[in-house]
């Protein structure tokens, strides 16, 4: 194990060294939270493949394939589905707006009320997201390391901290291009081939396993449908994949960067599910489906192969848990603190943005890996985010983007009453049952309707303004240019 463990060292160093790099690039709050809005297309494609594809979409969809064979893609699969949705019909529009967080979108869209509650749905879903991603390094620590569960926390948890917090988006973006790379190579190019030659090929495997394994709804109908509403839907409105388009430095690119990402997501939803198909035919009495992809990386693959594909697994973990954190600091501190401070302080002066945001950085860190430490049960913790974040904001959000007649008092309604169903329907029905996100976004959605038609209108100057700034127009980070006198 002594070259695979070389070769995860110097990743992990490579990790801190580039988020030194990226403190020295990060001198303002639009270079510190969006990468300066620069990003071209391949680095934009890259980051927002990483962050999308995550512990979850790694280590869960190759169990997922363990567990129903080929149908185990449609989680990750749903989520490329979402990617697309996003980039092909919303991201210029959400581009072109220049905010920094999706509170700030609905403030804008409805006129300055709906940005507190809204934050705190979204905060609670980072954080969440943020928390469980976090927990996945225990996993990977134990098959390098064989080290105590609050230690692998600490360890992958403090790293990604450390460069999060030196350089914000730039130093996240420069790790999550390497992770993109990382992931690329070591699940698609040889995991992937290795496991099916290990399994005898397609045909020793269809040999081996159950018919129900190649059927492309094995998994069943209902949980598809469940899929796509939380994960599909999910992509199109949370602050951690919103915050990824802010970075983009065109309408192009939002549009065909994105597109490539999610569909680099199809394919990586079918590879994780073959590995794991072939996992069971290699490994068919696994104590759990998830131990899949430790399983079979610790004993098939050859020694440098084996680091560099836990390099990837791990890749995958810091990716999302990276883009969550400083998702969760952003709003924690633009949405949240910044307008209780000008409740209590509304005279308040002027601070230093980038050193703020920094400092909520490391606080959230902090908080993310004591939550992660307390908690045991990762799948019930992401499903009470993805729920109040679906259930409680995707009506407004996709209301406000679509919906002319929409009204704040229809907004701040609607996420009310979806997050008051869901946590109701969740205790009565249980965490994970499909029941809570259903009822919950119909009753956010006929509460934001029937709240909306019952009220006045939103004024027009706030409307005009919309309009003006979904064209691109009214951008308060542009300085106009003196103009020259007349020679």
């Amino acid at each position: 194990m002594a070259v695979d463990y070389m070769v995860i060292a110097v990743y992990l160093a490579g990790m801190l060294a580039m988020g030194w790099w990226g403190m020295r690039r990060a001198r303002s709050k639009s270079e510190f939270l969006v990468a300066g809005r620069r990003l071209g297309p391949a680095l934009y494609s890259g980051t927002m493949a990483a962050i999308v594809l995550g512990g979850a979409s790694t280590i869960g969809g190759v169990g997922l394939g363990y567990q129903y064979g080929l149908s185990g893609a449609w989680m990750v699969f749903t989520i490329g589905l979402g990617l697309l949705t996003l980039s092909v019909f919303f991201s210029a529009r959400i581009a072109r707006l220049k905010v920094y967080t999706v509170s700030e979108m609905l403030d804008l869209r409805y006129g300055g009320r709906a940005g507190l509650i809204s934050g705190v749905v979204m905060w609670a879903y980072t954080l969440m997201l943020a928390v469980t991603s976090t927990i996945a390094y225990a996993t990977i620590f134990d098959v390098l390391f064989d080290v105590p569960r609050t230690l692998a926390i600490v360890l992958g948890g403090s790293i990604v901290v450390a460069y999060s917090t030196l350089g914000g988006m730039w130093s996240i973006t420069l790790t999550d291009m390497v992770q993109f790379v990382v992931k690329t190579i070591g699940v698609l190019l040889l995991l992937l081939p290795i496991a099916v030659v290990k399994a005898g090929g397609f045909s020793g495997m269809k040999a081996e396993l159950p018919t129900s394994y190649f059927d492309p709804l094995g998994i069943g109908g209902e949980t598809i449908f469940t899929y796509v509403l939380i994960y599909t839907f999910g992509m199109l409105i949370g602050q951690d994949i919103w915050q990824r388009v802010f970075t983009a430095r065109s309408d192009r690119t939002a549009r065909w960067g994105g597109t490539v990402a999610g569909t680099y997501c199809l394919v990586y939803a079918l590879a994780g599910a073959v590995i794991g198909t072939a996992a069971k035919v290699l490994y068919p009495k696994l104590g759990s489906p998830d131990d899949a992809f430790a399983t079979i990386v610790k004993d098939e693959l050859p020694v440098g192969v084996r680091g560099l594909v836990l390099a990837a697994a791990l890749a995958a973990v810091m990716s999302t848990s990276s883009g969550a954190l400083i998702a969760c600091a952003t709003v924690a501190n633009n949405d949240i603190w910044s307008r209780l401070r000008g409740i209590v302080r509304p005279s308040a002066q002027e601070h230093d943005e980038v050193r703020g945001n920094r400092a909520f950085i490391l606080l959230m860190g902090v908080a993310v890996i004591g939550t992660a430490i307390a908690l045991n049960n990762v799948v019930e913790a992401l499903t009470v985010a993805y729920n109040l974040l679906v259930g409680g904001l995707l009506v407004p959000i996709l209301g406000g983007l679509l919906w002319r007649r929409g009204t704040v008092q229809g907004a701040l309604a609607a996420v009310v009453v979806g997050g008051v169903a869901v946590i109701g329907l969740m205790a009565a029905y249980g965490i994970l049952a499909n029941e809570p996100v259903y009822y919950g976004l119909l009753a956010s959605l006929a509460a934001y309707a029937a709240v909306s038609l019952a009220t006045r209108p939103t004024d027009e100057a706030v409307l005009t303004a919309w309009r003006e700034r979904l064209a691109g127009r009214g951008n308060p980070e542009l300085v106009s240019e003196p103009v020259p006198a007349p020679r």
